[in-house]
C-alpha cells in the first residue's frame, strides 16, 4: 500500500429506503477502522446526500467507536436517510438543498473538499451507489481523487451483478413473522380475503422468499383441525410477482375453489406486480401518476395491494378483504445472524479497499464466480429480476398448487 496515498479522513452516509443492515453496516465500518486504522478520522453525513449538500455531519469520536457494537442490535439508520438525486437540480432546489444557479454535484464536491474527505462509504441501493459513482467521476474530472466504496442495501435483492444484497434475508424473515399474526384474521369474518403486499418494485425475490419463510414457520406449528385450527386456513394460497405470467381468470377460478372449501384465501403480492396496468388505468382517467425524485412511481400512492384486492374480491365472492403491508415492519428490523455475517464480511473488505484506495461496490460478483470483491461502478444497476426457475420457488408453487408463468399479465 502506498502510505502517502493512505486516507486521512473517511465519511459514511446511508441513503434511500431503510433495510435491516444500515445500522449494522455503520457499526461494522466504525469497528473495523478502529481495529486496524484507529488514526483515520471518521465522520458521517446526517440524512445521506442531504447532509452532504448542507455540510451537516456527525463526528465519530472515541465514545461512538467504543459503542459501535451496539448498532448491530438496532434497525433503521442511526445517521439518517433521505432520497436525494444529485443530478435532479429541480428537486434539490425545491427542497432547499441548493440555491438557484448551483449545481448539486458541485456543491457536494465542494463540501467533500472542504471537509477533507478522502474516502466516502455509501450504504444504499443502486440509486445511492450510482449517484456516488457519478459524484466520484465528477470529482476525478476536476482533479480531486475521491475513493468511493458502496455497500449494497436493498431488501428487493435486485442489484446486478450482486448475488445477495445486505438486509434481504432479514426482511424476508420479518415479513413472515408479520404475516404469522395477520393471518389469524382469516376467521374474523366469513369468506375472508387477505392480501399480504410485500416490497419489491421490479423484483419478486422478497415476496417469494417471504412466502417460503412463512411456510417454514407453519412447518413447526401444531394444529387442531377439529376445532377449525387447520393449516389449510393459514396457508399461502397464491404468490404473484412481476416476473410471472398470471391468467387472472384461471387463478380466480382456482382460488374460488379454495374459498369454497376453506372459507378464506391468503395471497402474497409484490408491490410492483401489476403497476403497469394500474398506471395505464390512472392515465386513461387523466389522473396524475405520482413519482419520486428518481422518476420511480410512488407505489404507496398507486396502492397495488388494494387494486389486486378489488380485482380478486369480486371474482372470489369475498365478504371482506384485508390488505396488509409488511414493508415498514420488515425493513426497519435489526439484522438477523445470516445478514450479520454477510455485513461483517462486506464491511471488513470495504475498509481494506479504502486503505488501498480501491473504489467499487462490495458484493459477491455473480459474473466473477461469486467472489466477494469491489465491483466496478459502471457494472452496478438495479432491476435484476428474480429467477423463477430457482428450485426452491418451484417447490413453493408446487406445494400451494399454483402454476408457473413467465411474465405478469393482468386484466382490466
Amino acid at each position: 500500500m502506498n502510505i502517502t496515498n493512505r486516507p486521512r479522513k473517511v465519511a459514511l452516509l446511508t441513503a434511500g429506503g431503510l433495510a435491516p443492515c444500515l445500522s449494522s453496516a455503520v457499526g461494522g465500518l466504525i469497528e473495523r477502522y478502529t481495529e486496524i486504522a484507529p488514526d483515520i478520522e471518521l465522520i458521517a453525513y446526517r440524512s445521506g446526500y442531504k447532509g452532504l449538500l448542507l455540510g451537516d455531519s456527525y463526528k465519530i469520536g472515541p465514545a461512538e467507536r467504543t459503542s459501535a457494537a451496539v448498532l448491530h442490535r438496532h434497525g433503521g439508520s442511526p445517521i439518517g436517510n433521505s432520497r436525494v438525486k444529485l443530478t435532479n437540480v429541480k428537486d434539490c432546489l425545491k427542497r432547499g438543498l441548493v440555491r438557484g444557479g448551483q449545481d448539486p454535484q458541485q456543491v457536494a464536491a465542494d463540501q467533500l473538499v472542504k471537509d477533507g474527505v478522502d474516502v466516502l462509504h455509501t450504504i444504499g441501493g443502486d440509486d445511492t451507489n450510482t449517484a456516488a459513482a457519478d459524484l466520484a467521476a465528477y470529482l476525478a474530472k476536476h482533479d480531486y481523487g475521491l475513493t468511493v466504496i458502496g455497500l449494497p442495501k436493498t431488501i428487493d435483492n435486485d442489484v446486478y451483478p450482486i448475488r445477495q444484497s445486505l438486509g434481504a434475508w432479514t426482511a424476508a424473515e420479518q415479513g413472515a413473522r408479520y404475516f404469522r399474526n395477520v393471518v389469524a384474521e382469516h376467521n374474523a369474518n366469513p369468506r375472508m380475503l387477505i392480501i399480504h403486499e410485500v416490497m419489491g418494485r421490479n423484483c419478486g425475490w422478497l415476496t417469494a422468499a417471504t412466502a417460503a419463510a412463512y411456510r417454514r414457520l407453519l412447518d413447526h406449528e401444531e394444529f387442531v383441525p377439529g376445532l377449525g385450527l387447520a393449516r389449510a386456513n393459514l396457508e399461502v394460497h397464491g404468490v404473484f410477482i412481476p416476473e410471472m405470467a398470471v391468467d387472472l381468470a384461471a387463478e380466480a377460478a382456482r382460488l374460488k375453489a379454495v374459498m369454497e372449501e376453506h372459507d378464506n384465501v391468503n395471497i402474497f403480492i409484490s408491490e410492483g406486480a401489476g403497476v403497469e396496468s394500474i398506471v395505464a388505468e390512472m392515465q386513461a382517467k387523466g389522473q396524475e401518476v405520482p413519482r419520486d425524485a428518481f422518476g420511480h412511481v410512488k407505489l404507496d400512492a398507486v396502492n397495488p395491494g388494494k387494486w389486486f384486492g378489488q380485482q380478486f374480491a369480486a371474482m372470489l365472492g369475498a365478504e371482506k378483504t384485508l390488505v396488509q403491508k409488511s414493508g415498514y415492519f420488515a425493513r426497519a428490523a435489526a439484522a438477523n445472524p445470516d445478514d450479520l455475517r454477510l455485513i461483517k464480511s462486506c464491511t471488513d473488505l470495504a475498509v481494506e479497499c479504502a486503505l488501498r484506495r480501491e473504489s467499487g461496490v462490495i458484493g459477491h460478483d455473480e459474473d466473477r464466480g461469486g467472489v466477494l470483491r469491489a465491483i466496478e461502478f459502471p457494472r452496478i444497476k438495479g432491476g435484476k429480476p428474480f429467477d423463477i426457475a430457482t428450485p426452491w420457488f418451484g417447490d413453493l408453487l408446487a406445494a400451494i398448487g399454483q402454476p408457473k408463468g413467465a411474465r405478469l399479465a393482468t386484466a382490466h
